[in-house]
């Protein structure tokens, strides 16, 4: 395959990925805020296995059009391995999971759609700084946005602060800013998240300064 064809294949079949891992965080989304809250439906599940299915095929459509499909393969296990569809798998050999397993569980694939928005900002944009800057910014609100849907899940009922998912995202980007809200979490998936949104704060948003400072200086030197 020539290098025009393996380009164009490998751009569409990461469009198709990231189509999907958007219209996965959509079903996610309507299944936590509007959905029943004891099991996943069986609109989402199968939401979940064609998106899953997509992300495995783009996989090995990426790995045929690779010159070196044994070292894509090894390289990239990782994300074969984040695009198999466990919550499927263990729904239909017949084990009943609680929903707070369920739901780390089918955020699983959630992973590997940071994967694909990454790809497709990798192709569109050629400027170093501002690709890794849109791909940081998209991780951050991504990241932020699965965070408060996991808070709202497991705080709704149980925390007398929480009052809808307005305030579940309120809270959410105030902890990533480091600002903090006068939210407290009372359930020990909403304390951790609690302490892994700051981290993650303090760890990406540096990268808007440098994303800044570069500007000044290319500013500078035009």
């Amino acid at each position: 395959m020539d290098p025009i064809q393996y380009s164009k294949l490998r751009e569409t079949a990461g469009f198709v990925a990231m189509l999907a891992g958007v219209a996965l965080i959509v079903s996610i989304s309507y299944e936590i805020l509007a959905g029943n809250r004891t099991h996943f439906s069986s609109e989402y599940m199968t939401m979940q296995f064609v998106v899953c299915l997509t992300f495995i095929a783009d996989f090995f459509i990426e790995m045929y059009a690779n010159a070196d499909r044994l070292r894509f393969f090894l390289r990239n296990f990782v994300f074969l391995l984040l695009s198999v569809p466990y919550l499927n798998l263990i729904d239909w050999s017949g084990i009943t999971l609680p929903r707070t397993w369920s739901m780390f569980i089918g955020l699983i694939p959630l992973l590997r759609t940071l994967l694909a928005v990454y790809v497709v900002v990798r192709w569109i944009i050629d400027d170093s700084i501002r690709r890794m800057f849109t791909a940081y910014a998209f991780t951050l609100l991504l990241f932020t946005y699965i965070a408060a849907l996991v808070f709202y899940d497991y705080e709704i009922g149980v925390n007398p602060d929480l009052q809808g998912f307005g305030n579940a995202l309120w809270w959410a980007f105030m902890s990533m800013t480091t600002v903090g809200a006068e939210i407290f979490p009372v359930t020990t998936v909403g304390k951790v998240l609690s302490a892994l949104l700051p981290a993650s704060g303090m760890l990406m948003l540096p990268l808007f300064t440098v994303y800044i400072s570069d500007l000044f200086r290319k500013a500078k030197r035009g």
